[in-house]
């Protein structure tokens, strides 16, 4: 099957998906008009106009009558976060001049739940484009995809490839579509309940929205430059944890609860490893912070505490700067960072499923060594037994992924000290690679709009590839290069 056939099977479910992205992308031009920003609805109606006609173009493709393989998927679902992160950088570029690559990274982190930023003021953006990064990382928390799939009217193979190449594992319901609704409706009741819970703080109630729609998301922008430490305000930090820590449990989990009553919400294995994380993250930070950086115990408990949850979490809030701490606590802040959150959720990262898959296939196989060939060792995951065939393949598959974002990792590290010459300690270089890659956006300032072009350019990539876990974006590269059967 050649590419043009290909595309011509997978075409009009890409329309669809950017007529729909169309209407959610709009809504920033409301908040255009309640604060009177009439200068911005034009910059902002860039966005929605222009994936409407992408939408309609795609959709008048004459469609082959059959299922798109699972290539055609993950090159689609590649290609679509790449688009939206081209289209969504217009409103930068029209509405305050900044240089379209800047606008790009701004997109691309803002859709991938990275926060990192190329703005040198945020406190000097008009509120419309403020909500419209925090709107972006609030869709990209629950994926485009995923989105478009709760307002679809069908449902078939080809949207269900698309979903699983997004990322996205769980199935809650018999149809996908079913599941993106029952997605959507836990995603919207956490969100309320975060911007109730961060209203009790004090703060606006502008400020709490977009607090929540970033934290819930796991993602890391602010709607000020200094971020949260702008508030100085501890009981706000206090009830940030929990929202970034709903954001990274799996959703499976509130399904389970509100749904089939299931109570035994910590009994799921990520549920536990994401808490086990976070505390012994606030232990040995704490621990560092007061030993090798004289900090007092108070402020480094404090800092731990938050500190640990957003790198657990891969949420890209601060209240401290790791270029400030010593090389050891960043590297273990890094460590937290490259697990990431749950499968299921809205957090970056490999994925807690992954850790967990991963420390059992290796007890399997040592287990296997230490026995008769002819003994059949049954391999357990979730409580359950599952067949060797299967075991097989799911932990090659497994540890493939895990070794691609290590191998990513280290070859961007050594690209990234060649384009940007810096004094930063390259454990701070290291940090930055692995809060893009990873979609986390906790930054020790290495990331900043002087970096050269190339380095920025590699950025964007690399967050790319973090958000999709990376095999999407390796099939779309060889589907391009690939010679036509």
């Amino acid at each position: 099957m050649d590419r043009i056939e290909q595309f011509s099977i997978i075409a009009a479910d890409i329309g669809s998906i950017f007529k729909y992205m169309s209407i959610a992308t709009a809504l920033p031009l409301v908040v255009a008009v309640i604060y009177g920003e009439w200068d911005m609805i034009l910059p902002m109606v860039s966005v929605p106009v222009v994936l409407f006609i992408l939408g309609m173009f795609l959709l008048q493709v004459p469609r082959e009558d059959r299922e798109a393989p699972l290539s055609a998927a993950l090159m689609a679902v590649a290609l679509i976060w790449l688009i939206i992160a081209l289209v969504s950088a217009l409103p930068f570029c029209l509405g305050l001049g900044v240089p379209y690559l800047d606008a790009v990274f701004e997109a691309m982190s803002g859709w991938t739940d990275t926060g990192l930023t190329m703005m040198r003021s945020v406190e000097e953006m008009p509120r419309t484009l403020l909500f419209w990064r925090s709107l972006m990382q609030w869709l990209g928390g629950i994926g485009i995809v995923a989105f478009t799939v709760a307002m679809a009217s069908r449902t078939g193979l080809t949207q269900f490839r698309l979903y699983r190449s997004e990322g996205r594992s769980e199935a809650l319901m018999p149809s996908v579509v079913a599941t993106g609704f029952e997605m959507w409706k836990i995603y919207l009741a956490l969100t309320a309940a975060s911007i109730g819970l961060i209203l009790l703080s004090g703060v606006p109630v502008w400020d709490a929205v977009n607090i929540a729609l970033v934290a819930i998301a796991t993602g890391g922008f602010s709607v000020h430059s200094a971020g949260i430490p702008f508030y100085n305000n501890p009981l706000l930090e206090v009830l940030i944890v929990p929202v970034m820590i709903a954001g990274a449990l799996p959703f499976k989990l509130y399904y389970l609860l509100y749904r089939q009553k299931d109570t035994r919400f910590f009994g799921d294995q990520q549920a536990r490893l994401l808490l086990m994380l976070i505390a012994l993250g606030i232990l040995v930070i704490a621990w560092d912070l007061v030993t090798l950086t004289a900090t007092d115990l108070p402020t480094a408990v404090r800092q731990a505490l938050f500190m640990a949850t957003a790198a657990a979490t891969s949420t890209g809030f601060q209240v401290a700067s790791p270029n400030e701490w010593a090389s050891v606590t960043v590297l273990f802040l890094a460590m937290l960072m490259v697990i990431g959150g749950a499968s299921g959720s809205t957090a970056g990262g490999i994925k807690l499923s992954r850790v967990v898959l991963g420390f059992q296939s290796l007890v399997w196989w040592f287990r296997r060594m230490f026995v008769s060939g002819k003994v059949l060792v049954p391999f357990k995951y979730d409580g359950k037994v599952i067949p060797k065939n299967v075991a097989d393949l799911e932990v090659s598959r497994n540890m493939l992924t895990i070794m691609l974002y290590f191998l990513i990792i280290f070859v961007a590290t050594i690209l990234v000290m060649h384009l940007q010459p810096t004094s930063f300690d390259s454990s701070n270089v290291i940090f930055e690679v692995v809060t893009a890659m990873c979609n986390n956006g906790i930054s020790t300032g290495f990331v900043s709009p002087d970096m050269e072009a190339p380095a920025k350019g590699l950025f964007i990539l690399i967050m790319w590839i973090g958000r999709l876990e990376v095999i999407p974006v390796i099939m779309l590269v060889m589907g391009l290069f690939k010679r036509s059967d």
